[in-house]
């Protein structure tokens, strides 16, 4: 079997949050030996943990290889080293468990499995800032990540939505079953205007009327826009913050075996986020100015639907 030296790519990656968890990011650099070639990746995320973005970053350089390739992956993380090389097949073996309980980052280890299955990886510890020029520059790629999510809150109040996104949009939703109709209040964050939207859907239960809402309105946001999303639906923000990742890693069962209700509304809302950075604050104190109108704007809509 041909040595982790002589795979054609060999990878570096990075990945980091300041604080842990805060303002993350990843980077990766890849090195093929067949064309001399360098590639530079990196990304970042609003709030995220040291671990998920070690994770990313080997994540989205393997997704860079082709289906087959050789690669080494150098890291300086012992949780992905040893992860990936000693404790996932136990694991897997329990069902995505941990032996004492739930596995975390139980989406991003599966997705990662799913890519080395593919690929003839692998897997290199280094030791980080010791002066290793490519580690080195995953570790600034990654940095440089995070110092860009920092620059966008300058100046902001802490844990401010406007330190958080770009834009806003408050959203509500009347009826369901046979008419349904919804509305939305898009606009830069700060801005007193904005854009109303409506629609109207029939045959839709009112749960997934919130999904196809939210749907459409973030498919109308420009990819990479940092957007807050207003709802006084506990369905909608609970499970795009809490539920969505467990029932994807279970194959779309809840924690009890059942199929997910809802799963293509639920599957859409996950494609529309995809290259968009959200945040589904929770609605306190005193509800948004505008609230009522859009609660009439939505019965409207559901109305002529």
């Amino acid at each position: 079997m041909p040595s982790a030296a002589s795979s054609r790519f060999q990878i570096y990656t990075d990945g980091g949050a300041d604080p842990n968890p805060g303002p993350a990011g990843w980077g990766a650099v890849i090195l093929d030996q067949e064309t001399d070639g360098e590639r530079e990746i990196s990304g970042g995320a609003e709030h995220s943990t040291n671990n998920r973005m070690e994770l990313t970053a080997a994540i989205r350089a393997l997704q860079a290889l082709p289906e087959g390739a050789e690669a080494t992956v150098h890291t300086d993380s012992i949780y992905l080293k040893k992860g990936v090389t000693e404790w996932l097949p136990r694991w897997i073996s329990r069902g995505w468990r941990r032996r004492t309980g739930e596995l975390s980052n139980e989406d991003l280890w599966r997705e990662l499995a799913g890519l080395a299955a593919g690929r003839r990886v692998h897997w290199r510890w280094v030791k980080g800032h010791a002066g290793h020029r490519y580690n080195e520059r995953a570790d600034r790629l990654a940095a440089a990540e995070i110092q860009v999510l920092r620059a966008r809150r300058k100046d902001l109040p802490p844990g401010s939505i406007e330190q958080r996104t770009e834009m806003e949009a408050f959203l509500r939703v009347s009826g369901g079953g046979e008419r349904g109709g919804w509305a939305a209040l898009v606009c830069a964050v700060g801005d007193p205007g904005g854009d109303l939207r409506i629609g109207s859907v029939r045959g839709a239960t009112a749960n997934e009327l919130e999904l196809m809402a939210a749907a459409e309105v973030l498919e109308s946001l420009p990819a990479g826009v940092s957007v807050a999303i207003h709802t006084g639906s506990d369905y909608l923000r609970h499970g795009a913050t809490r539920w969505l990742d467990g029932w994807r890693a279970r194959g779309w069962r809840t924690k009890a075996g059942a199929p997910v209700q809802n799963r293509a509304a639920w599957e859409r809302l996950v494609r529309a986020t995809a290259g968009r950075r959200v945040i589904w604050p929770e609605l306190r104190g005193d509800l948004p100015k505008g609230w009522k109108e859009l609660g009439s704007a939505a019965r409207e809509a559901a109305a002529q639907g």
